[in-house]
């Protein structure tokens, strides 16, 4: 799709686009509490905050971190998650049983000098769960690895807020709406690939489907454009889009990118549309954070890299689903 014709699906989306609510969204409180060694919060605290225009820190952002003092009557409003730093010496005078009545996520960051590589959990804790990451140091490129990411999946729902308050995370949130998106945008795929498979269905519905679909995806990739706009600090405004369209034509390549990819992969439609619909948003999503973080489009290289990785990351997820389904399929016969 050129970037004609990605001016004329804008036109259609203005009418379902709610720069209003993304608006809001953007404005949603929340704070995190932090507890542990005195001077690894002061240091923890500096990071997260940084990233400010100018001297000063705004209030908003200064005031998403609370001290937790268990001693006290404490307020869980608006609260996401708990956030323990120590050292590594300190892990069992923590009582951390004590913070399991809060029903909070508690992340517990531990720095040893010693480790040779940071470690953490698979997943994020949920309410009341305690999970352990352990760096070497305190440091923005360190606890992006495993850390940070965890302490965004306990905010769902107000991702593009915290982005807004604290830009030291605004990489973090954006990956982590990018990849939402692209796990909505895979599902819509899918279910109207398995729409085209189904021979009565797919007669009657077919052609609606397909126009359907795409019309869907546009729109996830659209609101994911609003959304991390938000989230580098611009406010909502469908205008502004226009000097995005290029990188939404970029994403429309995975209509090219399915043609390569059903030569390496002989299976139908289904597995390879939705591959290529998740890839396709990933694209979208990447570029647009390349675009407020670095104040212009990709450049040649870039988009390159980015088209690479997303071709790689289909071709993948396209195999392991095929996989699962022939072993499914094995397992009934």
């Amino acid at each position: 799709m050129n970037a004609l014709s990605a001016a004329a699906a804008l036109e259609r989306l203005r009418g379902s686009l709610n720069a209003g609510a993304v608006h809001a969204g953007a404005r949603r409180p929340f704070k995190f509490f932090l507890c542990g060694d005195p001077g690894l919060m002061g240091e923890l605290r500096a990071i997260l905050l940084a990233g400010h225009e100018g001297d000063s820190i705004p209030f908003e952002a200064a005031a998403a971190f609370e001290t937790l003092d268990l001693e006290r009557s404490i307020d869980t409003t608006d609260a996401r998650a708990v956030i323990c730093v120590a050292r590594a010496g300190d892990r069992g005078s923590l009582g951390l049983e004590k913070l399991i009545p809060l029903r909070l996520p508690a992340l517990v960051l531990v720095v040893d000098r010693d480790v040779t590589a940071p470690s953490g959990p698979v997943q994020a804790p949920g309410p009341g769960g305690v999970e352990e990451y352990v760096v070497d140091r305190l440091a923005i490129e360190v606890l992006r690895g495993r850390f940070l990411p965890h302490l965004i999946d306990c905010c769902k729902g107000i991702e593009v807020a915290v982005g807004r308050r604290l830009p030291a995370l605004r990489d973090t949130v954006a990956a982590k709406l990018t990849r939402d998106a692209a796990m909505a945008a895979l599902k819509v795929a899918g279910a109207s690939a398995l729409i085209d498979h189904v021979p009565i269905l797919g007669i009657v519905l077919g052609a609606f489907a397909s126009g359907a679909d795409m019309f869907a995806i546009t729109g996830i990739q659209m609101n994911l454009m609003l959304n991390i706009g938000a989230t580098y600090g611009r406010d909502p405004d469908l205008s502004q889009m226009w000097a995005l369209l290029p990188v939404v034509g970029g994403g429309f390549g995975w209509r090219a990118l399915a043609r390569e990819l059903s030569g390496f992969i002989p299976v139908g439609g289904v597995f390879i549309k939705a591959a290529i619909a998740y890839a396709g948003t990933v694209v979208v999503g990447e570029g647009v954070a390349f675009y407020y973080r670095n104040g212009r489009q990709m450049g040649v290289e870039d988009a390159a890299r980015v088209y690479d990785e997303a071709k790689a990351s289909a071709m993948t997820l396209a195999r392991e689903i095929l996989t699962r389904f022939r072993g499914n399929s094995g397992s009934k016969n």
